[in-house]
């Protein structure tokens, strides 16, 4: 369904009567398409805390951004700086990189605002500013204080920033390693994700260069409840970029399941995903093994836990959590899983802030993400695989289109984006995740909710 109100604020009237009434004013976000795959401008890239140690220039050279490679030597308030694009007096940059994994103390953060004070105002409309940080070194309370507080700062900078531009953190400790990630939020395909803490850990080594163009191809994606909304996006996404996708999904989909795979040149599978020997079933129809397995399918049974009968608590659990912990204990242990495989399941702010009405579905989310952060390590040193989550706020589905009008706009405006999201923008964050060349992102639960202003 239409959003009304971000095409009303777009007209002078619009914006005239919102600023006013103090009502929220939306920009219409700039997501990724074959015509407009980059950002547009230049990236300025800050430094703040001293020098890192960090090899940051070839990864954002690579960026992605028109003119990431052309150096203008200017600098930014105190802090070290160099302008990759126009000289002084051009337009803003599109996106700002402040290293600050160099911030041991409480001193060292007057450097954060030094650096960024000064063109906090001038960044693009849909532009980004990714801040680097460092792991917490539990043995530096003062260099963990400092660090923690990139976080509170990143958060509260994202909620005030406005015109579609968003802000996020990523830990690191190695720039190669984070290439993918960069790549990312540096990128029109990140329109939705803002407000994010993203740990990247060491680079993974692999089997040969990666083509960024077509990553998946060759590779083989299983996607649940891919026959509609966010799953049939998810699956058109991982396609794009090269994938074979088999897109599964309940019997009852079976006609809408085939027609999104011929779409795509993929192949459909049908079965009940809750099945005792769902997973036995898919690794028989899949011999030759699996790179992606994308846990999407997902239900609600709405309702407050005083009226709530008990099938529809366990209708919800059995969907969203047991069915993803059943399915992938079977695919690992059949080996069906490729070494440098993917795992991206689906949580939901739900599970992280919780919602009235859905403690069946709240539980069955966070369960999810305690399944990523107690999975992913050992998934990792055994198998070779990494797990990660995807948790959506307010998309547009058909499903939020039957919400009631004051709802659906409230839904819509909680957040620092002020709209409601569309799927392509979990598609695309599971994309990322699902990438050859995002190794080192594991264990990860990323919001894709436009910084909802409920929960962290």
């Amino acid at each position: 369904m239409a959003d009304r109100y971000l095409s009303f604020t777009a007209t002078a009237p619009g914006r005239f009567l919102t600023a006013r009434l103090g009502l929220p004013q939306p920009s219409a976000l700039s997501r990724w398409t074959a015509g407009h795959p980059s950002l547009d401008g230049h990236l300025l890239h800050l430094t703040a805390g001293g020098p890192s140690g960090l090899d940051l220039a070839p990864v954002l050279a690579r960026s992605g951004l028109p003119k990431a490679t052309e150096a203008a030597g200017a600098t930014a308030g105190s802090a070290a700086g160099s302008a990759h694009g126009p000289a002084t007096g051009s337009p803003g940059p599109a996106a700002v990189v402040l290293d600050a994994t160099g911030v041991r103390d409480v001193d060292a953060l007057a450097e954060v605002h030094a650096a960024l004070h000064p063109v906090v105002r001038s960044v693009a409309a849909s532009g980004r500013i990714v801040v680097l940080g460092a792991p917490l070194d539990t043995r530096d309370h003062h260099q963990a204080a400092a660090q923690q507080a990139l976080e509170g700062f990143v958060r509260s900078l994202g909620k005030e920033i406005g015109r579609g531009r968003t802000v996020n953190l990523v830990r690191l400790t190695d720039a190669s390693a984070a290439e993918s990630t960069l790549r990312f939020l540096l990128s029109p395909k990140s329109a939705y994700v803002s407000g994010q803490v993203i740990g990247v850990g060491t680079a993974e080594r692999h089997g040969g260069p990666v083509d960024w163009t077509l990553p998946l191809a060759g590779r083989t994606a299983l996607v649940t409840g891919a026959a509609r909304g966010i799953g049939a996006a998810v699956a058109e996404t991982l396609a794009r970029d090269g994938a074979h996708v088999v897109v599964l999904d309940v019997p009852q989909a079976a006609e809408d399941a085939r027609r999104v795979a011929a779409r795509l040149g993929g192949s459909a599978l049908t079965l009940d995903i809750t099945a005792a020997d769902a997973g036995e079933r898919i690794a028989a129809e899949l011999p030759d093994g699996l790179d992606v397995l994308i846990h999407n399918a997902g239900i609600t049974r709405d309702r407050r836990l005083v009226n709530m009968p008990a099938e529809r608590w366990s209708s919800v659990l059995d969907v969203n959590l047991a069915s993803v912990l059943r399915t992938t204990d079977a695919l690992l242990a059949k080996g069906a899983l490729r070494t440098g495989g993917r795992i991206v399941a689906t949580a939901s702010i739900a599970g992280l802030a919780g919602n009235a009405g859905q403690t069946n579905y709240g539980a069955s989310k966070a369960g999810v993400a305690g399944m990523v952060r107690a999975l992913a390590p050992r998934a990792h040193a055994e198998h070779g695989v990494t797990v990660n989550a995807v948790a959506p706020g307010f998309i547009e589905t058909k499903m939020t289109a039957a919400v009631p009008l004051f709802l659906r706009e409230a839904g819509r405006r909680m957040n620092s984006l002020a709209q409601g999201g569309l799927p392509v923008d979990v598609a695309e964050t599971t994309a990322w995740l699902a990438h050859p060349a995002s190794g080192s992102v594991n264990g990860q639960v990323v919001r894709v909710c436009g910084q909802s202003l409920l929960g962290a």
